[in-house]
């Protein structure tokens, strides 16, 4: 066609044609940049075509192909539903609804194209934006071909009834919760624990379904997201049994605690009145007993460069903030009443984790008293044991050494052993074992390794299992002493914690109750800053903070 020509029937076009692009884009922008798309793809065609039968529907055809590539384009940038996996739209909206806003109408199907099976959505997009032959599709997918025919006319059917459904959302599409702290009691497997819940949505989607169970589509609705990224999130979590399924519907296998100041200022009261009575006595009848002296307790731990030819001894109160938070976890174990046992309610999950975990809700409103004992970067009691040995630790916010839940920390804990047992029988460590172990302050070394050398090692080491019964009596005498009055102070505090949570949960925190005012974080903490605040205790200096408490124990 000779250029003239080309451009005359362009000339007259040009305002039908942003009439068409603005009608179907969402924005002025998008529909001036479609009609020139439009306009300048009709021109060249037009330029080497002599044979065009009927100019309109050749305008037009050109103008419809390329409308359907700025719907495709436009479905890449919408969260929730990836186009390379899922429909987001159907070739021609305009089949599906009545005049009006058809950028809306479009917005809304790839909503709704969400909501469909997961094998109607690959037969929708293999069928209307591949331009695949149903028979092919229905080999592709090996289902019958009147089954791909029942879907396409089933998934047109849910889009019109999805249209005409206004979903409900709840006040998590705007207002999302975040996870204060994650934690587990038990082992870790080959997946870092927390990496479970670093995103929002996996966080948000545990926490909709907290109490009661709900299908895939009214989370979906209560998130306000697509339903694609909660079934893809939810397959995982059902895998590693963080969700449990019933009956299409999925309910949360963890315990969320969601901040309550009335039950706050309860477990804050109540470890108060246990921590003051226990802590301070179990520290007197440590200096009476004369067992910090005890020659079978090593630790040569000294803010100075360790001498070649004296053994230097740690300091009283550094000792004092490994012992008193080991004997506060580990003594009166036989008083304890375990009704239930850890392979109850723990999960064995897919990658080799057997564990429990626990989660808790960040909250901005809560008003909790000027005295409020709260609990900062913490993790533990934690333990790792090869063969004859233990390392027992606690990371808090007077440490200096962090303790991470993953199978790292496994790995370093089991090399600490493993080094510490070979030079327990003699063998000297290599240069580089000295230095990794320096690197981590678990030992201070001095002089030349190939001449006249020391190492010492900073940590807590109770030598024998005499050492470690007695310190542990110590704390079990006083435990039987006030047990009666400790259950007493317990038993409204434990009402109320199983009253807060969800009944197919009862048993983990039953499980977890046992544990209080002995292996139990809260009470750890409350008695080292009840020690603190009284000045029996002091600060630990900042050469201490890496080596603190952590022992070497028996493991007998």
């Amino acid at each position: 066609m000779r250029r003239q020509d080309a451009e005359n029937i362009i000339t007259e076009y040009l305002r039908p044609i942003f009439g068409f692009a603005l009608k179907r884009c969402k924005s002025t922008h998008d529909a001036e940049d479609l009609s020139q798309e439009i306009v300048l793809k009709a021109f060249r065609a037009l330029l080497i075509k002599d044979d065009i039968g009927d100019v309109g529907k050749f305008i037009w055809t050109i103008a419809h192909n390329a409308l359907s590539n700025y719907y495709r384009d436009f479905a890449k940038g919408v969260i929730g539903v990836p186009l390379d996996e899922y429909a987001e739209i159907i070739a021609d909206p305009d089949s599906l609804f009545e005049d009006g806003d058809n950028g809306e109408s479009v917005r809304r199907l790839q909503g709704e194209i969400a909501y469909l099976s997961k094998l109607q959505r690959k037969i929708v997009i293999a069928y209307y934006f591949e331009n695949r032959k149903q028979a092919d599709i229905a080999k592709a997918l090996d289902i019958p071909l009147g089954t791909v025919k029942w879907h396409l006319f089933e998934a047109k059917k849910e889009l019109k009834r999805g249209m005409d459904t206004m979903r409900k959302t709840s006040e998590l599409k705007f207002n999302p919760i975040k996870f204060a702290s994650f934690a587990i009691n038990g082992s870790v497997g080959k997946k870092d624990g927390d990496a479970f819940f670093a995103s929002a949505l996996s966080q948000n989607i545990c926490y909709c379904v907290r109490k009661e169970a709900k299908t895939i589509h009214e989370i979906a609705d209560d998130l306000g997201v697509s339903p694609v990224y909660v079934e893809s999130e939810i397959e995982i979590y059902e895998k590693y049994g963080f969700l449990k399924e019933q009956d299409g519907k999925y309910i949360a296998n963890f315990i969320i605690t969601e901040p309550n100041a009335a039950l706050l200022t309860m477990r804050d009261a109540m470890y108060k009145k246990v921590a003051g009575l226990f802590a301070n006595e179990l520290y007197d009848e440590l200096i009476a007993s004369g067992l910090l002296e005890h020659p079978d307790l090593w630790c040569g731990q000294t803010d100075e460069e360790i001498s070649l030819t004296e053994t230097h001894r740690a300091d009283r109160n550094f000792l004092l903030w490994s012992l008193v938070p080991y004997i506060v976890a580990c003594s009166g174990e036989k008083l304890m009443e375990t009704r239930i046992s850890f392979e109850e309610v723990a999960t064995l999950r897919p990658d080799g984790a057997h564990n429990i975990a626990y989660a808790s809700v960040e909250s901005d409103h809560i008003v909790l008293p000027d005295d409020y004992v709260a609990m900062k970067d913490w993790c533990g009691p934690s333990w790792n044991s090869i063969d004859n040995h233990l390392l027992w630790r606690i990371d808090t916010e007077w440490s200096g050494r962090r303790i991470q839940v993953n199978r790292n920390e496994f790995d370093i804990a089991a090399r600490v052993l493993s080094l510490y047992e070979r030079e327990l029988e003699g063998d000297r460590l290599s240069k580089d074992e000295y230095a990794w172990l320096a690197e981590r302050e678990y030992v201070k070394t001095n002089g030349d390794y190939d001449g006249q050398f020391k190492s010492s090692w900073q940590i807590v080491i109770l030598s024998n299992k005499e050492i470690k019964d007695k310190l542990l009596a110590v704390g079990e005498k006083i435990k039987a002493k006030y047990q009666e009055e400790f259950e007493a102070v317990k038993a409204p505090y434990a009402r109320a914690v199983l009253d807060s949570v969800p009944a197919h949960l009862r048993k983990i925190k039953e499980y977890e109750l046992q544990f209080v005012f002995h292996s139990d974080g809260w009470f750890l903490l409350h008695c080292m800053v009840a020690l603190l605040n009284n000045g029996k205790l002091k600060p630990p200096t900042e050469g201490q903070k890496k080596a603190l408490t952590t022992l070497i124990v028996p493991n007998a």
